[in-house]
């Protein structure tokens, strides 16, 4: 930081009653966006209030700095980064101020999550019209200041055409309500001789001398979102000011608070899924549907479709599509089912022979749908081994025009030589698009900005705008003198001047642009730090800085209900403990230029503390981001020849200590409950909160090593003694070892200690990890070529031995061999279950899936499991326990801990009737449960010993 910026710094933090940074990694955090673009920020305030708002603006005013808002930062245009100070009105500014149901009217302030306010509303049979497909995290000021659109467009506009009145401050402090103007009333604010009547002379003189030529110029287009609305200054719209700054990207003025439209939401929804012999086909076709009341028409193509079934082979959506190459997915609502099922038929009829149909009521079906349309942006990013890129992705022509432009604009990728895959809201004639531009060289930014020139004529030929729901950004403004003449340009000009004559607010949005092709992330930042890899890290070829381009910025991870990802950014709301914000920050640490000391970085070691290492982004990130691994691998960089934190060596080197305590079990536990404990945790680096587990009195091994295997069984199966099995909760082996025998398995398991290496790889100690895995491999594989199973009890051991070894020893034979003959309990035994399925139903229970489950091994073979125990089991979308492993053991971490398990686990736990069994395979979930509740978890295998009538006592 500039030392000529200690002062404002000093005076925001003296003057404000909010969080003022201006350290390395927040300016790295808040450097970018969504978009391809990069602009490091002097510093990043997080109001409280409309007062902190408004000094803040009036402090960096005095000193020159220009100004950008920012909400969920999901912009792929780059208009919410900036070079001066940022404010994130996300964190505390995020209130529903008033529902009026009657009215169908909400007034909120710019922080307000679009789904909080749709679930705010839901009661009153409401909802926002507009939602893009980041609705669970992106904010109403964003949304506003972008003209956001998006699935259901077609029903209920822009975010322009749902917005009543703005609260909005200017650069020089003046406060406006602003909304629709009568005549009557225009001309009395032109006469005040203060600055809102200047502002409104210069709007009104404006409209005057520019009207017929926005009548002559402005296309006719629902998804016009380029530009500036100044269609709203018309006498026919009312000269309305609120919508006229709607699409303005923070250029002209702050938005304190909206007063927003509420649209009735029909009850019953239906979707008709057509499918079409290719993408042009599908266009052709939209505009038979227009007519047709559909509250959505989006279109799918067989390549993003192709993608969701080579990562994910058993989407439940795969098989909800008929036949075809390109898919269009069409919404229809009723007051009731039959309303719905008409509407939808209707529409496949109207199709008739042209296109295969099927529809799809039942509310789960067509979430799956709606998941790949979502999730396009981030799934269409890495396809066919490349990486692929914003910058053309969300132009808009006429829906009549929509099927002759994608045939020209394929054209043009492939005179390019390049590849993208378009998807996106085809009833508005809106497509979205990423495209493997070059973005690493200076050669491929120039090819980038010649591409974008050729795609903006292209568009405009067809009656489109260069931009059809992101705004313009620093990636379209500077195409918007080629869809507009120069005399709209030049009202643009007037405009802006009007609001903001000292260009403060968010300069080189829209007018007075920044070049397309500067500030490109990849670019001015490449990485100066070797980015090669110790773990193999084979997604990304042993790239770290290729792993960290995968994050574009979507932010999926600021999610706070649903899936795993990201746990600590729920418990904190910190954007540095996201996944998004540890992407970026060790994207920054690799470029140097902000993030200093590379792999000694404390901005980078202090965001990764609070990763729990669970693994929810490796599956709920549309693009795979494995924020574990690369804790791993920072921890293993960091912390080389030197001193570690105790808990590196008390939890990292935990198979040794239960190996050497397991000697004298209960003296072990008599110690660690006893008067010394509080000292031993402190020496360990554990949380003095956090009971430490008490050892059985026999290990798993031991029990085994006296007793004799069954002689009749037609298999042979090796059963992996995990360290938490082995050491703490050796009934769960046991009974897996009576009910496998049951089903007339022989049962075989090693003397030998083994261990997957899962402790030092979490604390990234590689080495020890490594060392671990190849013994264990080296001592399993004669059992593993005789073509013997091995079958875990513990997921994270399980995957690990699955996933994470393979990673340590890419090229040993025996990693190798074992990864591919590692199974879970519940894989193997699933295929037994007609052999011995209750045909009665059982207990009730609610069903804790372990983290490392969710996102590598799957949940449909222990499902199947649980079926056939007669369990009726409901699975908790309770996200991680948060304990995971060492982290909620280790000091400083405990708060996070809980508030992870308060999140949902825990409430859900309270919640349930009396004698509902917990099922959690974990040993992590299991101890959670046990330290914050009254229950018992039960491991699966306990379930099937139990239906089989066999136990292992």
């Amino acid at each position: 930081m500039a030392t000529s910026f200690d002062g404002l710094a000093a005076e925001l933090r003296g003057a404000l009653s909010c969080p003022v940074r201006f350290d390395p990694g927040t300016r790295a955090l808040y450097s970018t966006d969504a978009s391809n673009y990069r602009q490091v920020p002097i510093g990043v305030v997080l109001p409280r209030s409309e007062d902190d708002v408004a000094a803040a603006v009036a402090i960096a005013r005095r000193h020159g700095v220009p100004i950008t808002g920012r909400g969920a930062g999901t912009s792929i245009a780059g208009n919410a980064v900036g070079p001066g100070l940022v404010l994130d009105f996300s964190r505390y500014l995020n209130r529903i101020l008033d529902i009026d149901p009657e009215r169908r009217l909400a007034r909120v302030q710019p922080g307000v999550v679009l789904d909080s306010l749709r679930s705010a509303v839901a009661g009153h049979g409401l909802t926002f019209g507009p939602d893009p497909s980041t609705h669970s995290r992106c904010t109403l000021g964003g949304m506003i200041g972008n003209n956001s659109c998006g699935t259901h467009s077609v029903a209920w506009g822009k975010t322009v055409d749902n917005v009543h009145s703005l609260d909005v401050l200017l650069a020089d402090g003046t406060r406006l309500q602003l909304g629709a103007t009568s005549p009557a009333e225009l001309d009395r604010l032109c006469t005040r001789g203060d600055r809102t009547g200047r502002l409104y002379r210069e709007l009104r003189a404006l409209r005057d001398d520019a009207g017929d030529l926005v009548r002559r110029s402005f296309p006719d287009l629902t998804r016009r979102v380029s530009g500036y609305n100044l269609d709203q200054l018309l006498p026919e719209n009312g000269f309305h000011l609120a919508r006229a700054l709607v699409g303005t990207e923070g250029s002209c003025a702050v938005v304190l608070g909206a007063m927003v439209q509420l649209v009735p939401s029909p009850p019953v929804r239906a979707m008709t899924v057509l499918g079409f012999p290719d993408t042009y086909a599908a266009a052709d076709e939209v505009p038979r549907l227009r007519g047709l009341d559909a509250l959505a028409i989006e279109g799918l193509s067989a390549e993003l479709v192709g993608v969701v079934r080579q990562r994910n082979p058993g989407s439940p959506a795969l098989p909800l599509l008929p036949g075809g190459r390109s898919w269009l997915l069409v919404e229809s609502g009723g007051a009731d089912q039959g309303g719905a099922e008409a509407a939808a038929k209707r529409i496949a009829e109207a199709m008739g022979e042209r296109a295969e149909s099927v529809i799809h009521t039942a509310p789960a079906r067509m979430a799956a749908l709606w998941k790949i349309r979502e999730e396009g942006s981030g799934y269409s990013t890495r396809m066919a081994g490349s990486e692929r890129w914003s910058g053309w992705e969300d132009a808009a022509v006429p829906p009549e025009r929509l099927g002759s432009y994608l045939r020209e604009f394929d054209a043009l990728l492939a005179r390019f030589g390049r590849h993208g895959v378009t998807y996106g809201h085809y009833g508005d004639g809106c497509i979205h698009v990423r495209i493997d531009f070059d973005l690493l060289s200076s050669p491929g930014a120039t090819e980038y900005r010649a591409f974008l020139e050729a795609a903006a004529d292209l568009v405009v030929a067809h009656g489109g705008s260069v931009s059809g729901e992101h705004g313009d950004g620093q990636a379209r403004s500077a195409l918007l003198t080629r869809m507009y003449p120069p005399e709209v340009i030049d009202a643009f000009e007037r405009f802006k001047t009007a609001f903001d004559p000292d260009d403060l607010l968010n300069p080189g949005q829209i007018v007075r642009p920044r070049p397309v092709d500067a500030d490109l992330r990849l670019l001015v930042a490449p990485p100066r730090l070797p980015s090669r890899t110790t773990l193999a890290l084979h997604a990304d070829s042993g790239d770290l800085a290729a792993a960290t381009r995968r994050c574009v910025g979507m932010g999926k991870c600021l999610n706070t209900t649903g899936g795993v990802m990201c746990p600590s950014y729920r418990a904190t709301k910190e954007e540095k403990h996201s996944t998004r914000g540890r992407a970026h920050l060790l994207f920054e640490m690799l470029a140097g230029r902000v993030v200093r000391r590379g792999w000694r970085s404390p901005e980078v070691r202090d965001a990764l503390d609070l990763c729990l290492s669970c693994k929810g982004c490796k599956s709920d990130c549309p693009v795979d981001v494995d924020m574990a691994t690369y804790k791993a691998e920072f921890l293993h960089h960091h912390y080389r020849h030197r001193v570690r934190p105790a808990s590196h060596y008390s939890m990292g080197f935990l198979p040794l200590w239960l190996r050497l305590g397991q000697r004298v079990p209960k003296l072990a536990n008599r110690v660690l409950a006893g008067p010394l404990a509080p000292v031993l945790k402190r020496l360990g680096g554990i949380d003095a909160r956090r009971a430490v587990p008490e050892l059985a009195p026999q290990t798993l091994q031991a029990w085994w090593s006296g007793r004799r295997p069954i002689a009749d069984a037609t298999t042979r199966v090796v059963l992996f003694p995990d360290t938490f099995t082995n050491h703490f909760d050796p009934q769960i082996g046991r009974d897996a070892v009576a009910a496998l025998e049951a089903l007339g398995h022989a049962v075989e398991m090693p003397r030998e200690p083994v261990c997957c290496g899962l402790t030092w790889h979490s604390t990234g100690q590689l080495g020890i990890a490594r060392s671990m895995a190849l013994r264990t491999a080296r001592l399993l594989r004669p059992r593993v070529d005789q073509g013997l199973p091995v079958v875990g009890l513990e997921p994270s051991c399980t995957a690990f031995l699955r996933n994470d070894a393979l990673e340590l020893a890419p090229h040993d034979p025996d990693v190798a061999a074992l990864a591919a003959a590692t199974k879970t309990f519940a894989e193997w035994v699933e295929p037994t279950c007609p052999q011995w399925r209750r045909a009665e139903s059982g207990p009730e229970a609610l069903v804790q899936v372990h983290c490392h489950q969710h996102a590598e091994l799957g949940f449909a073979a222990d499902q199947a499991t649980l079926d056939a125990t007669g369990t009726r089991a409901r699975m908790l979308d309770s996200g991680c326990c948060g304990l995971a492993g060492n982290f909620g053991f280790e000091r400083g971490h405990y708060d996070v801990s809980i508030a992870c398990a308060e999140q949902a686990l825990l409430p859900a736990v309270r919640a349930a009737d009396p004698g509902t069994e917990i099922v959690a395979d974990g040993f992590s979930c299991r101890t959670q449960l046990r330290q914050t509740s009254e229950t018992e978890p039960v491991h699966l295998a306990t379930l099937v010993a139990r239906a089989l009538d066999v136990s292992g006592s």
